[in-house]
């Protein structure tokens, strides 16, 4: 109970402190709204506006779980064959890592040719940046199974499904859930991408409408609502975790 006081407790006098001093630095030195708004201002322009944030925050959430949902659904079958065959790792991981150093920025309007300006070139974004982490810390977990474990199951005649849905998988949640929660911030930050590239909607559009009108207090305000955005898809990973993985106490940490 103490713990879960000091996880609340401690975070939220670190964001105070932050607050208070960048409050007391805009004022003391005079700082121009348009260079940097004072978190007052921030906070008004966020009430000011709140149905246009909250209306944009719908596009740019959905892009994001649906492109998370799609790399886990993808990610975890490939990671699987990848960590199970000799033959496919040595094949697709070296593809994989190619593809993955490939800057997302740069790859974006060519996705944007293909998908057009709508949601679904905001989802394959989201998905490409999500995918790389699922597959990596899943083939991680696949193969960090203890070895006495698989020769149990081994030894008691289970059959290579059963291998890996008794003894592989569950040995491997705890990678695929850290991976997860890196990559379902991510799928935020690829849905951002592609509005900025191209769209008519979401929260990165309205961060890049409120810069060219020189309206830094609204475009602060949107990097906080991103900025709640992902913390809130993070959470829901959190809470799938502990309802998955109620025996591990990953998630309490």
């Amino acid at each position: 109970m103490i713990k879960r006081i000091e996880n609340t407790v401690y975070p939220l006098v670190g964001i105070a402190v932050i607050m208070i001093a960048w409050q007391a630095y805009t004022y003391y030195f005079g700082l121009n709204r348009i260079v940097l708004p004072s978190p007052t201002d921030i906070f008004w322009a966020s009430i000011a506006n709140w149905e246009t944030l909250l209306r944009e925050s719908w596009p740019t959430f959905l892009e994001s779980i649906l492109g998370f949902g799609l790399a886990v659904l993808v990610g975890i079958p490939f990671a699987v064959c990848v960590a199970n065959s000799r033959v496919l790792n040595l094949t697709l991981y070296p593809i994989l890592i190619a593809t993955q150093s490939v800057p997302k920025v740069a790859v974006a309007p060519i996705i944007l040719v293909w998908f057009g300006l709508g949601m679904q070139s905001k989802l394959v974004i989201a998905f490409l940046v999500a995918f790389f982490p699922i597959v990596v810390d899943t083939a991680a977990g696949m193969r960090a199974t203890p070895s006495g474990l698989l020769e149990l199951a081994r030894a008691l005649r289970a059959s290579p499904l059963q291998v890996f849905t008794k003894v592989q998988f569950p040995a491997a949640l705890p990678f695929i859930f850290a991976g997860s929660k890196v990559a379902v911030t991510l799928a935020v930050i690829g849905a951002v991408i592609g509005e900025f590239i191209g769209s008519t909607q979401g929260l990165g559009n309205t961060l890049l409408t409120a810069n060219s009108q020189l309206d830094s207090p609204l475009a602060w305000a949107a990097l906080v609502w991103l900025s709640a955005l992902g913390i809130f898809l993070f959470g829901l990973v959190v809470l799938a975790e502990r309802i998955v993985m109620p025996w591990s106490g990953a998630g309490h940490h």
